[in-house]
């Protein structure tokens, strides 16, 4: 019957992720150039025993897995490090060299595992590098494996979508990321075991040297290092821009991150654009088709191999199933007239897939999940004209609570409902009270109280999180700020990009009267950009036709990186009304990478 769930005497991944160990890093730690840790895999060595109370067994069997660390032989020629980062990074053996296959989140760890595979297999040179798709925890460590002279493989439209996410949104993305990965949480039974599809990403030098070779189609050959990969284009799926690739001679299937070890998100809770459900499912049929029947051993970015080409296949047709049932039983129900939050409280899983434990919700939830199909076809409006315009949370939180009599009375109601284990609904009259007064210091520790037992029984690794952040930071306040991400990425933004980061941080209301046009004249590009602002808005045109600017600075890409890193106007010139900058700087607003989320 549904919701019975897998075997749990079925030992089959443990035994898939143990299978090929060759070695693993000892000490498993890994520091950067000042001895800082970047990656502790030794932190999660309390896993190896009995799952405590204060985590669901499913999910400590899942970071269990996610935690074997070292060098891992996939097939003959083709090995994986695993358990140094929250993704993998896999080694395809050449004719003289080594292709490494997505570098993980940073250069330190990326080193080391390229250290531990020369170690055990000899100094091969990289040869190659393939991105499988945009975003950081796959292309991040690049430049502790090269430095660019290689050939470097990924599907059309990466670079666009590489830096538009860990930019543009960036900073609200590393805040709320922060929940997502509980990076700042102790490691440990009570805090930080996991986020399902890893451990938890690395802490060191976030680097991105440009492709040089794009895919572009399904069925292209590439030959790299004297090997041939077969590339299948899959786009919109867990990534914007995403490829699987098969090896032939080799009969291994490289997925991606589009078949993985559990339900994979269809909106991620750090924020992101909604993926498309029903295509993600039709690109995994096409794998079949493609290649499975071909393949000996699949393996993906994240996780351990299936080898078998029954088991393979099989593995591929139930993932394949699992996001196309999400979505059209969402769309079955939404056309019935039920919306998100009903949808995902009644839909259960079929008993052929509830019984899998590669398509549990340990990083996606079918819960979230559907709310995020809903919300791809409906938006974020339900019909209901009572919610068209409701008012925005604090403000709501303080009619609720005199509604109910006052913060004491709202704590006191939730403590019934939490006593009765109706944690969902204490939580929300507590969330209330924080936000109508959040000096109470009795509700703030009854919702961080209820927020620890929500994040304790939770199987999915990121809503743990979530939960366990929250009350923390109730209880000791916001941690330090979170690294930038974005900012170690912005030499990779094109011209265009820098205009467009610039324009989003356009204060309008102050810019409302402000009307003047700059042209920027980049000596290294041969072109100009032209920026407008008017009417509060920074609007950019290359090559402008007409018209004559206020201002027109000379400049190259790596002074105009200077001047929006605050580091001066050196090496520019200027012709016209020079103070014209100087004002544009001043309406600009700077992010605020620790703003409240469980508080007002």
């Amino acid at each position: 019957m549904p919701g019975s769930g897998p075997d749990h005497s079925d030992d089959t991944d443990f035994a898939n992720a143990d299978r090929g160990l060759i070695a693993r890093l000892q000490p498993g730690q890994v520091k950067d150039d000042n001895g800082r840790v970047v990656w502790d895999a030794d932190a999660y060595a309390f896993l190896d025993g009995e799952c405590p109370s204060t985590a669901n067994p499913s999910l400590w069997r899942q970071a269990r897995l996610c935690a074997k660390q070292g060098l891992f032989e996939v097939t003959e020629g083709i090995y994986q490090v695993r358990g140094l980062d929250l993704s993998n990074m896999t080694l395809v053996e050449g004719d003289q060299g080594v292709l490494v296959i997505d570098p993980l989140v940073s250069a330190e760890p990326a080193r080391a595992g390229l250290r531990l595979y020369r170690e055990h297999r000899g100094d091969r040179p990289v040869s190659g590098v393939i991105y499988s798709h945009s975003h950081a925890d796959h292309f991040g460590g690049v430049g502790g494996v090269t430095d660019g002279t290689v050939p470097i493989l990924a599907p059309a439209g990466f670079m666009q979508h590489a830096v538009a996410e860990n930019v543009y949104a960036g900073p609200a993305m590393a805040r709320r990321g922060l929940f997502h990965a509980g990076s700042h949480l102790e490691t440990g039974p009570r805090g930080q075991i996991g986020v399902g599809l890893g451990q938890t990403s690395s802490f060191g030098t976030v680097t991105l040297i440009a492709p040089n070779r794009d895919i572009t189609r399904t069925g292209q050959e590439e030959v790299v290092d004297g090997v041939r990969i077969v590339f299948q284009m899959t786009p919109g799926t867990e990534a914007p821009a995403e490829m699987n690739f098969y090896f032939p001679e080799h009969r291994a299937l490289c997925m991606a991150e589009n078949a993985t070890h559990n339900l994979h998100n269809i909106l991620t809770l750090r924020g992101a654009p909604v993926r498309d459900a029903r295509i993600w499912s039709r690109y995994l049929d096409e794998s079949v088709e493609l290649f499975a029947h071909e393949s000996d051993v699949l393996f993906a970015s994240h996780h351990w191999p299936t080898w078998g080409t029954d088991n393979l296949v099989a593995f591929l047709r139930q993932q394949r199933d699992l996001y196309a049932y999400l979505h059209d039983q969402t769309l079955r129900l939404m056309n019935q007239g039920y919306v998100g939050t009903e949808i995902a409280e009644h839909l259960q899983m079929p008993p052929g897939l509830d019984g899998e434990w590669h398509t549990r919700g340990y990083f996606g939830s079918v819960s979230h999940n559907v709310k995020a199909i809903y919300q791809r076809y409906m938006g974020w409006f339900d019909g209901n004209p009572a919610h068209l315009w409701e008012h925005p949370p604090e403000e709501e939180a303080r009619r609720y609570v005199e509604c109910m009599g006052g913060v004491d009375e709202v704590v006191r109601k939730a403590d019934g409902y939490r006593d009765h284990g109706d944690l969902r609904f204490a939580a929300t009259l507590l969330n209330h009270a924080v936000f109508a007064d959040p000096g109470h210091e009795r509700a703030r520790a009854a919702l961080a109280g209820v927020y620890e037992r929500l994040g304790f029984g939770a199987e999915n690794g990121t809503w743990r999180n979530f939960y366990l952040q929250g009350a923390a930071e109730l209880r000791r306040g916001k941690p330090d700020l979170p690294p930038n991400l974005g900012a170690g990425m912005a030499a990779a933004l094109s011209v265009d990009q820098l205009f467009e980061s610039l324009a989003i941080r356009v204060n309008g209301p102050k810019a409302w009267e402000e009307h003047f046009v700059i042209d920027w004249v980049f000596t290294d590009r041969d072109t100009t950009y032209r920026t407008t602002l008017s009417n509060g808005a920074l609007t950019t045109r290359e090559k402008p036709r007409r018209g004559e600017p206020d201002l027109t600075i000379t400049l190259n890409k790596f002074r105009l990186l200077r001047l929006l890193a605050g580091k001066g106007t050196e090496g520019m010139g200027f012709s016209g009304d020079e103070g014209l900058l100087d004002r544009l700087l001043g309406l600009l607003d700077r992010p605020d990478p620790a703003f409240d989320i469980v508080t007002p």
